[in-house]
């Protein structure tokens, strides 16, 4: 609300926006969102209409979620996974994060690209990165998604709309100082403290700050992206890695295209964006407790989708509850979140191999935006 305040003042440099919490470092639609919020929150006063706001943003949320399951043709015995998180709660209605409007926007951008509603998915998927950067994780699972699913060059002005509609968010901070906009709202090079961390709080602080253990996460990260990339998000395709890169400079014939495109079901297009999410938020060198919302609506699904007994799926779950309960965290709680994380990753896998191809859940939707 400081920060809102310097705004509605005039001030449009975004090196300039400070509250008690330090610098502004969220993108443009994050602060259009909170200048709504200042408004009918009689500045920030009325904390209580404020709630109300994020019980119906974190309703609203789980709605979408739970169409998306269903769209994907997940069984109602693993529903009662995405209601009954006490963390989660916590960071929509007690804490009023920002992260519960990102991932409305994102699981928005999921319901549209299941129903091949493609510009409304990359516009709601471009306004949540307006909101918080956090969403660059599904970035590349969005890109393969929109490429098999719509064509290369269809995909590209996909890709042109999510820009355009950057430009357009930050336009009045870009006209008065783009540099300072772009540093700030899209910052990858940013310091977290270790005092702060929810998942690598076992390593030790001085592992933690270190070089090369950041380049190692890096690594790792960019190493699952590859495999996830050449062993399954390009199965629709039907060729080598080599050769589906090769389609993207001599296009295949459009009766292939549309084979492809008929693969991207409702099913393939969440279990990749979430995966991609997953493997971004198990690479991360610091998550903070608002990072589960991007976690806690994404692991019941990969982790059914791979075969699991319910038992021990039901077992994972709790324990990743726990973990993100303890505060502040300890080593043991911060080993649960790294362990969860790297057993959904490997569950993710395995559930997107041969053995789990399942039938076309977009029979209904012959059409296309």
């Amino acid at each position: 609300m400081q920060q809102v305040s310097q705004y509605i003042a005039g001030e449009r440099d975004y090196t300039k926006l400070y509250g008690d919490t330090g610098p502004l470092v969220y993108p443009a639609a994050h602060v259009y969102i909170y200048r709504l919020l200042h408004y009918v929150t009689n500045e920030g006063t009325d904390i209580r209409t404020a709630q109300y706001i994020f019980v119906a943003l974190y309703l609203s949320t789980l709605a979408l979620v739970m169409q998306c399951y269903r769209q994907a043709k997940v069984p109602p015995y693993v529903f009662p996974l995405l209601i009954l998180s006490k963390r989660l709660h916590s960071i929509f209605m007690l804490r009023l994060f920002n992260d519960g409007f990102a991932v409305f926007f994102l699981f928005l951008a999921i319901f549209c690209y299941q129903r091949r509603l493609w510009t409304a998915g990359s516009l709601a998927y471009s306004f949540g990165l307006g909101v918080k950067m956090s969403l660059l994780l599904a970035l590349p699972a969005v890109g393969v998604v929109l490429w098999q699913g719509m064509g290369r060059d269809r995909a590209l002005r996909q890709a042109v709309v999510m820009g355009q509609l950057q430009v357009l968010l930050g336009y009045p901070f870009l006209a008065a100082n783009p540099r300072s906009y772009l540093s700030r709202a899209f910052e990858l090079s940013r310091q977290f403290l270790f005092k702060w961390t929810v998942n690598w709080r076992f390593v030790g602080e001085q592992t933690f700050l270190s070089r090369p253990f950041s380049l190692a996460l890096l690594g790792a990260h960019a190493a699952l992206l590859t495999a996830f990339l050449a062993t399954r998000w390009l199965k629709p395709t039907d060729v080598s890695p080599v050769r589906a890169i090769q389609q993207l400079i001599n296009l295949p014939a459009d009766e292939k295209r549309n084979k492809i495109a008929r693969k991207i079901t409702s099913d393939f297009t969440l279990a990749s964006i979430l995966a991609s999410m997953v493997i971004g938020c198990l690479c991360a060198r610091s998550l903070h407790y608002q990072f589960y919302t991007y976690i806690a609506w994404s692991t019941p699904f990969l982790l059914w989708r791979s075969g699991m007994h319910p038992v021990l799926m039901y077992g994972i779950w709790a324990a990743q509850e726990w973990a993100w309960n303890v505060y502040p965290s300890t080593n043991a709680s911060s080993g649960v979140v790294v362990g969860v994380l790297a057993a959904t990753v490997v569950a993710s896998w395995l559930g997107s191999g041969p053995a789990a191809e399942r039938p076309s859940a977009d029979s209904e939707h012959k059409h296309e935006e």
